[in-house]
């Protein structure tokens, strides 16, 4: 039905601009603790209790919350039902099970919301520490280092497509975006998905360095993932980049609510 259709392209959109709004937090703290004072590292979950900091904090986070599960159905409707039609090859049913497991991590970030919103600390600890609690269950599996080094493998290699997509801007073929306003929406993409490829990178890196000393506490969520860069050589340089980029992508996320292609299953 095309009301039908319509209501999930809506919920979809929504989701894509909650996204916008989790990554524009994240990057905007960074890139004040990169320039100075009054900022912080933080992740997905840290970003949501930011939102209740702020009037009407609240309905802010109840509609974030209701548009992170929009875009946790969209995702699934792009791995289960092939929404983007990426087709039945080998890659294209990499990125469909990529969109699903997606799907679960913003249904769980979407509970969170609601968890904080009824004050029970939206599921628990930070992002560190969900992913070191999934990481040490893991760990005790038989062959349990293998599965997060092989995990931690899988994460780099979205890093890597994500700084392919960013170089190549790939993403534009997805966009029904207008000539005038392709000038500012490509590069907010480009470095919005080069700064995510650089931090699924790091992130990938320490699930393999866990899984190589059997030591869960090696694992790093988003927020101390861009800490990480700070103590490289021009560390401080690096971290005010990515912290721009993640703002980037969340400005990019809102102009995809915009102009994203959404062909929504009947």
């Amino acid at each position: 039905m095309p009301s039908h259709r319509h209501a999930l392209e809506m919920f979809a959109r929504l989701g894509y601009a909650a996204r916008g709004a989790v990554s524009l937090i994240i990057g905007s703290l960074a890139l004040l603790a990169a320039v100075g004072p009054g900022g912080q590292a933080t992740g997905s979950k840290g970003a949501l209790r930011e939102l209740l900091l702020h009037p009407f904090g609240g309905v802010l986070l109840g509609v974030v919350g209701l548009g992170l599960f929009g875009f946790a159905l969209w995702r699934a409707l792009q791995g289960l039902l092939d929404a983007d039609n990426h087709g039945h090859g080998a890659k294209a049913l990499a990125i469909r099970g990529g969109a699903l497991i997606s799907a679960v991590a913003y249904t769980g970030l979407g509970i969170s919301a609601f968890g904080l919103l009824l004050g029970r600390g939206g599921g628990g600890g930070g992002d560190d520490q969900s992913a070191q609690d999934w990481t040490r269950w893991l760990l005790a599996k038989p062959a349990g280092e293998v599965l997060v080094a092989l995990i931690g493998l899988i994460v780099m290699g979205v890093g890597v497509a994500m700084l392919a997509r960013g170089w190549r801007a790939s993403f534009t073929r997805h966009l029904r975006c207008p000539a005038e306003a392709s000038h500012w929406v490509v590069p907010l993409g480009r470095l919005g998905f080069a700064a995510r490829g650089v931090v699924f990178l790091i992130i990938g890196l320490f699930l393999v360095v866990a899984a190589w000393q059997s030591d869960p506490q090696e694992v790093r969520g988003l927020g101390s993932a861009l800490l990480a860069l700070q103590a490289q050589p021009f560390g401080r340089v690096l971290f005010g980049v990515v912290a721009l980029g993640l703002a980037a992508f969340g400005a990019f996320e809102f102009a995809e609510a915009r102009y994203r292609r959404i062909d929504a299953p009947g």
